[in-house]
């Protein structure tokens, strides 16, 4: 079931600050802002969007309803926002999937043209994690497990088709191991599983799993970020561990609908490019296992553009689907 928090101004009759009133021909329409998040409560998506919505909501003098629309890895709800108005009531708030699914599935949009990218929030490593009642204390140990019998070691993801599962493909096919890929309809379903034994291994985003790191329930791996990473301490890369040139951080953005005025996406990065410069907003995201981004539009595109290609590549060579 979808559910739809209702983010309120701390003062209803808030004025929106200077920036918002400046350029007063284009304007947020007069009612709350809808915030589509693709994802289920309780995944990274939505954590982070829960940590920023609020001040988000202040800066722009405008109450923020969050979506939760979860389903297909991110697809049902990037759906529904392409489908939205052009008219600044309606933006999502989306992870790395945005980039992997138009290849993977059979969409009725593609992303640069639905959408206009608004920034690039945050970035971080993914980590394999394992359970800590497994036997596992090296992602070496998985491949030796993974070689004896091919196809009987099971990790979860997020979903079909994302980052973590692209990734996971690439870093099997290099080594010559197979894993059997264990797809959830989002990190939150998945997490909960993962930390209660139920799969022994998990590929994810760092922000959901962090606090069961620390806690000593869930066994990092290897990250995939060139080096290691000050989110997981201690545990090295998978381009560290013999996997060369292996590179894959996650990411999360903001999006707004094609055809939305200019000046509106304007704002909307100036909002974001200050909430997130906020110390305490700033704190409570990097704390979760991610580091603060907020790019232009103009990078934010860019980067869209390069995370389409070079994931788009990878899973048309090994032939994921999202049947996969």
């Amino acid at each position: 079931m979808n559910r739809r928090i209702f983010v309120s101004l701390a003062t209803a009759g808030l004025a929106a600050p200077a920036f918002v009133r400046a350029q007063g021909a284009a304007t947020f329409p007069d009612r709350p802002i809808r915030l589509i998040v693709p994802w289920p409560p309780g995944g990274s998506t939505d954590t982070i969007a829960r940590i920023f919505t609020p001040h988000l909501a202040d800066m722009l003098g405008r109450a923020i309803v969050i979506d939760n629309r979860g389903g297909a890895s991110g697809a049902t709800g990037a759906t529904e926002a392409a489908r939205a108005p052009a008219d600044g009531s309606v933006w999502a708030f989306v992870y790395d999937t945005q980039a992997t699914n138009e290849t993977v599935m059979r969409l009725p949009f593609r992303t640069l043209e639905a959408f206009v990218p608004v920034t690039i929030a945050a970035t971080g490593p993914l980590a394999m994690v394992a359970h800590h009642s497994t036997p596992y204390r090296s992602f070496e140990d998985v491949i030796e497990a993974a070689k004896r019998a091919p196809e009987t070691v099971n990790y979860a993801t997020s979903g079909v088709g994302g980052l973590a599962h692209v990734s996971t493909t690439l870093l099997q096919q290099s080594r010559d191991f197979r894993l059997v890929h264990v797809p959830y309809r989002g990190g939150g379903p998945a997490l909960n599983d993962a930390v209660a034994g139920h799969v022994p291994l998990f590929m994810t985003n760092v922000v959901i799993v962090s606090q069961h790191i620390r806690a000593g329930t869930l066994r990092p791996l290897g990250v995939t970020t060139a080096g290691e990473s000050r989110h997981v301490p201690g545990t090295r890369s998978f381009a560290q561990q013999g996997f060369s040139g292996f590179e894959a951080p996650t990411w999360w953005a903001m999006l707004g609908r094609a055809g939305v005025n200019p000046a509106l996406v304007s704002r909307m990065h100036e909002a974001m490019a200050r909430v997130l410069a906020e110390p305490e907003v700033k704190r409570r995201i990097e704390e979760q296992g991610c580091d603060v981004v907020a790019n232009s539009p103009a990078e934010a595109t860019r980067f869209l553009t390069a995370e389409i290609a070079k994931w788009g590549q990878v899973i048309r060579s090994n032939d994921i689907r999202v049947d996969s």
